[in-house]
């Protein structure tokens, strides 16, 4: 095993990190710009009660503005078969053309066919290094049974079900 000082070598951090499989998630939300969404990886749930999750985004995302801010946003699951949607939204933030996708009440919208999704409201916001730590209040969740998108390494992984 590669010991090595991460405050010194952060590719090897990075590749230490890669090493933890993640889900992939898409968050979305509304904005003055339209919808928006921004495929994430760093998503946990945080509490039961009350019921909280969490997500970071990077400081220096073109989409952390819409992000930091929002009120309301929903935070989807992928499904293994989900990887087309997990690029388009890593690549462009309004990549909503062509996905089943309505809005809610308060506009965010949500795509249909995941995994499953949390509806959240904003509880706090953390700094965290070049990211921040967004918590958010669960308010509804829905989920169906199958298996997720699964990142590692730098490239999508998938499990036998």
């Amino acid at each position: 095993m590669q010991q090595f000082d991460p405050a010194l070598d952060s590719r090897a951090f990075r590749d230490a990190l890669g090493a933890f499989a993640t889900g992939v998630t898409i968050i979305t939300t509304s904005s003055e710009d339209g919808p928006v969404g921004i495929t994430a990886s760093s998503f946990a749930s945080l509490s039961l009660d009350p019921p909280l999750v969490l997500w970071s985004p990077a400081k220096t995302s073109n989409r952390f503005v819409y992000f930091r801010h929002a009120q309301h946003y929903a935070i989807h699951v992928l499904d293994g078969h989900q990887q087309q949607v997990c690029n388009a939204f890593a690549r462009e933030r309004h990549a909503f053309d062509g996905l089943d996708w309505n809005e809610d009440e308060q506009g965010v919208p949500l795509i249909n066919g995941c995994l499953a999704r949390f509806d959240c409201t904003q509880e706090a916001v953390h700094d965290g290094g070049d990211h921040v730590i967004i918590v958010g209040r669960v308010t509804q969740a829905s989920f169906r049974p199958g298996i997720p998108l699964l990142f590692q390494a730098g490239r999508f992984v998938s499990i036998k079900g």
